[in-house]
């Protein structure tokens, strides 16, 4: 081997090993979560990483600490019951968090809030998922306050900033049988800003997806990942569903349904009895508010 080759090949060894020394070396409390460079995605078998997204001051003094999650698959759907393996501390494990988690981003779901006397103090989300820890990590640093009136309302220019986030209830069997279905009737109401505008060109935000087979499953091998199906967004007032807790998947047929004379109706279908916690999220394309509905799913032979 020459000289020059020789040296060349040691100083990149040497930046290798810098490198490595310095990710070892990144604080734990680190909130990013980058998409890593690699050509290796997988449909299953990956970790969720929970992300803390930021800060908001209430009226009261207190403070409200966001949350959303990184579920590393393109396809699996994960659940993690509330306990040593999906906490929050202190004051927990229990602060509301999901235990049934989508693939990939899913971005500021839900918040957590704290006392006005909070300080320096840290508020963390651990979740484990097979045997693989990963945290998120709240304090009130400067920096990660959210500015809800920075451009946060999506009114157009020049009209009054004065958007009113809608207000949802919602009717349902507490009970069903499976795989139901499950009949959900949203009744919302809203003050009408701000004023829906017609897209064109079709939804940029959300390109068209590779539909998974029937039933859900994917049949490729795990590193030859499907794209992942996008969750609709409707212009103006609408309704939104997801499990929110729960053993297994539900299908809500819409899963997104524009609201018609404050009515937004769906239906969902489930695979696996349980508990559930299903969330509805009103939204006007610039607030939203969530409504929780409980549901004992029951499977109709019971095992002796």
């Amino acid at each position: 081997m020459r000289p020059t080759i020789r040296a060349l090949t040691a100083f990149v060894s040497l930046l290798f090993v810098l490198g490595a020394q310095n990710v070892r070396a990144q604080p734990r409390s680190v909130q990013s979560v980058p998409e890593f460079a690699t050509e290796i995605a997988f449909n299953s078998g990956q970790s969720v990483q929970p992300i803390f997204e930021g800060w908001t001051r209430n009226a009261d003094g207190s403070y409200q600490f966001h949350f959303g999650y990184l579920n590393r698959n393109y396809v699996e759907e994960i659940h993690v019951p509330i306990g040593a393996d999906n906490s929050i501390q202190p004051d927990g494990p229990d602060r509301g968090q999901p235990t049934y988690f989508y693939p990939r981003f899913n971005r500021l779901l839900f918040s957590v809030k704290v006392p006005a006397d909070f300080g320096k103090r840290e508020l963390v989300w651990t979740l484990t998922v097979r045997g693989k820890t990963e945290r998120a990590i709240g304090w009130l640093k400067a920096e990660w306050e959210i500015d809800e009136s920075a451009g946060a309302t999506g009114l157009p220019s020049g009209q009054p900033r004065k958007n009113v986030a809608p207000t949802i209830t919602v009717a349902s069997p507490a009970a069903v049988t499976l795989p139901g279905p499950l009949k959900l009737a949203a009744s919302v109401t809203d003050d009408g800003l701000p004023v829906a505008r017609k897209r064109v060109g079709g939804d940029s935000e959300n390109p068209p997806a590779f539909r998974f087979p029937e039933g859900g499953a994917s049949t490729a091998p795990v590193n030859l990942p499907q794209l992942r199906r996008t969750r609709p967004r409707l212009p103006g007032l609408s309704v939104s569903w997801r499990v929110w807790r729960g053993p297994g998947p539900a299908t809500f047929e819409p899963e997104a349904v524009a609201v018609k004379d404050g009515q937004a109706a769906t239906t969902a279908t489930f695979k696996v009895p349980g508990e559930y916690v299903l969330r509805a999220v009103a939204s006007d394309s610039a607030a939203s508010t969530p409504y929780d509905v409980k549901v004992v799913v029951t499977d109709p032979s019971p095992r002796p």
